[in-house]
């Protein structure tokens, strides 16, 4: 636990929700199961273990004493979860959570809930994905491309949100659950871009007919669940997924793949879009956040560009 302590006691005081201490890229020793975030105002520590009473209080007074250094007279606010054999609880260990709460990340605001449940609202090591896709649309409509997005399993729509804000002309969110596409809607008025987002609360194979009637889209955001049951299973429903994909994308446009499954190496998507899309080119993987840094790339978040070929003049 040390190591976790070492990190503390020399964060510095961020702006904006990032990860402070990342143990489950297997950096430090002892450390695996721990993650330490910081939700401003709010630090949230998770562990994927059991962590005993004293060591509870040994972070707890770690957090006292830096905070005190950090933002002297205001309140240390933390959230300790344990998600542990299938189950999960959420404890606030000192001071509040704000409600509503919301958060920014590279000036664009999200609800986030850190009190319940195991997703916060915001995956965080996803950040180098939502600023490509900044970047992408906002140099598209530089060039007075006004792009076209699909956004599956959008969850919060974190994506549709940095999308519009970024030019985009229209984009499409579709995800099974309507909660979270009701946080996505929160976030998109959030920001003033609401007008042009639409949301679909299906199940994506059910709705192959509407999603194909909406294209073709100039980028495809394809950001599932690596293990869902009843939802998504990446072993068995990504290639579902990829065999489809052509069809829907522009000619010289991009599609995003992304996977979050240590088990599951790049290779995983790259065989199966070699064989099931084999129009669709590979560009590039993105680099992960450095604060998820991580003793193998083959376990870490994988981020995979690739692009439909130009229209044959």
């Amino acid at each position: 636990m040390q190591p976790l302590l070492n990190a503390i006691a020399s964060m510095p005081l961020p702006s904006e929700a990032q990860r402070i201490f990342h143990g489950r890229g297997g950096l430090y020793p002892g450390c695996a199961h721990l993650s330490l975030d910081f939700f401003p105002p709010v630090w949230v520590l998770t562990s994927f273990l059991p962590v005993e009473d004293d060591q509870l209080s040994a972070i707890g007074a770690a957090l006292e004493q830096r905070w005190a250094e950090l933002a002297p007279g205001h309140p240390l606010n933390w959230v300790f979860q344990c998600r542990y054999d299938g189950r999960s609880s959420t404890q606030v260990m000192a001071g509040a959570v704000p409600d509503p709460h919301w958060v920014s990340e590279n000036g664009v605001r999200y609800y986030v809930n850190v009190a319940k449940g195991q997703n916060h609202g915001l995956f965080l090591d996803m950040e180098e994905g939502r600023r490509w896709v900044h970047t992408h649309v906002a140099a598209r409509a530089t060039a007075g491309d006004r792009v076209k997005v699909l956004n599956l399993f959008a969850y919060t729509c974190a994506f549709s949100v940095v999308a519009l804000k970024a030019g985009a002309r229209h984009v499409t969110n579709l995800d099974m659950s309507k909660g979270a596409l009701a946080i996505g809607q929160r976030n998109h008025q959030l920001n003033d871009v609401l007008a042009n987002a639409s949301f679909l609360p299906h199940d994506i194979f059910n709705t192959w007919g509407k999603i194909t009637r909406g294209g073709p889209y100039s980028l495809v955001i394809v950001d599932p669940p690596s293990y869902q049951k009843g939802s998504f299973v990446a072993t068995k429903d990504y290639a579902r997924l990829l065999k489809r994909m052509f069809d829907l994308v522009e000619p010289g446009g991009h599609v995003l793949l992304c996977l979050n499954a240590p088990e599951l190496g790049p290779a995983f998507l790259q065989s199966q879009m070699s064989e099931l899309a084999p129009e669709l080119v590979f560009v590039e993987r993105l680099a992960n956040p450095p604060a998820f840094a991580d003793v193998s790339d083959e376990r870490s978040l994988k981020v995979l560009v690739y692009r439909a070929p130009p229209l044959k003049e």
